[in-house]
């Protein structure tokens, strides 16, 4: 049995991507990971109401993943090798601080505590970040941009950009920094670097990011609010268009390591925006 960790689970795209795993993939179960463990309670039993025979299929599991105990305690209650960690808890339409504390370091530490129960061999890691991570890179300065990009970056490196972001405190202190703006995209952007370095210093597992889409859900209907449309006019998409590439990052062939994809499962720049359908990115 393939045994499958998402975070933020009880609702959207997680759930969505909880949906897949069970519906297509009868050799797979799932621990639903959700901040409020009675959300975690609801969103099992509808997915038992829909297919009774998921019920001893799914576990819910409480994770915080801003809270250090609530992350150690999910990293020791899941007993035995895991097959994948899908990290898709986040937030948006927050300050700074908060956004990277969810998006980014939030991301990272869960990651840590679970590195050591992902099977040692073809184990994977799927970060879920968004295009605004590459549009964050494109909006910055050329001579900024190599911080978001290098192959080689290290974990000193990573926290010391991450501090220097945080030291920034909003968008006109990124703006001198000579950084794009947008703060999300931000946050999207160092999870990418991440996901770089974490499969470079573990390649004997498939550590790969993508961006699930413009995909409606609780982060995203805010937008179609402001704007007096509805999220369909807005080209929004349903959550479960949203899990296609983090399935494929799950279960398929992957050609390479440490990469990052857009929403139609191909592999795409970090450091600008590539449309589904275009060709596949091809750099290093």
């Amino acid at each position: 049995m393939k045994r499958i960790v998402v975070t933020g689970a009880n609702k959207g795209i997680g759930l969505a991507i909880v949906k897949a795993i069970l519906q297509d993939h009868a050799d797979a179960s799932v621990w639903l990971g959700s901040r409020d463990e009675g959300r975690g309670q609801a969103a099992r039993q509808r997915l038992v109401d829909a297919s009774p025979d998921w019920a001893d299929r799914i576990t819910v599991l409480p994770l915080d993943v801003v809270d250090a105990t609530s992350i150690a305690k999910a990293a020791a209650s899941v007993e035995g090798p895991i097959y994948g960690l899908v990290n898709n808890a986040g937030i948006a339409g927050q300050d700074l601080a908060t956004t990277l504390a969810v998006n980014t370091i939030g991301l990272i530490n869960v990651t840590e505590a679970f590195l050591a129960s992902i099977q040692a061999d073809g184990g994977r890691v799927v970060n879920i970040t968004s295009a605004s991570g590459p549009n964050f890179v494109s909006a910055t300065e050329p001579k900024q941009r190599w911080q978001f990009t290098d192959p080689d970056i290290t974990r000193e490196a990573l926290n010391t950009l991450i501090d220097v972001c945080l030291k920034a405190g909003g968008p006109d202190g990124l703006k001198q920094l000579g950084f794009g703006q947008e703060v999300y995209g931000l946050s999207k952007a160092l999870a990418n670097a991440y996901t770089t370095l974490l499969a470079r210093e573990y390649p004997e597992l498939w550590v790969n990011a993508c961006t699930p889409g413009f995909i409606e859900t609780d982060l995203t209907r805010r937008f179609a609010q402001t704007s007096g449309r509805t999220p369909a006019e807005m080209g929004m998409k349903q959550p479960e268009d949203g899990a296609r590439a983090p399935m494929h990052l799950l279960f398929g062939e992957l050609e390479g390591n440490g990469w990052y994809y857009g929403s139609d499962a191909v592999r795409s720049p970090i450091d600008r925006y590539r449309s589904p359908g275009d060709p596949p990115y091809t750099g290093t």
